[in-house]
């Protein structure tokens, strides 16, 4: 596994460690609701895994890349406005 895939590590004394490019589902639903959700409102788990089961992109230990998954988005807006 390379090192950008790696699950984010455990939070070492109470600092919270977590890596983008290899979040679980409920860290990345946290960090998105963080960052503004959807049109202000929360990102859930839920959400997340519709939109697994719909193509998003996920890496090979099912964890999220945020990036990947943000292109996967844009990639399906515009898709849907053709």
């Amino acid at each position: 596994m390379t090192p950008e895939h790696a699950p984010s590590p455990e939070p070492a004394q109470g600092m919270s460690r977590l890596n983008p490019a290899a979040l679980g589902v409920a860290d990345a639903a946290r960090v998105l609701t963080r960052i503004g959700g959807v049109g202000g409102k929360s990102v859930t788990e839920e959400m997340l895994r519709a939109d697994i089961d719909a193509g998003a992109p996920t890496n090979a230990n099912g964890t999220i890349n945020l990036v990947h998954y943000a292109a996967w988005l844009v990639k399906e807006m515009n898709a849907g406005g053709d």
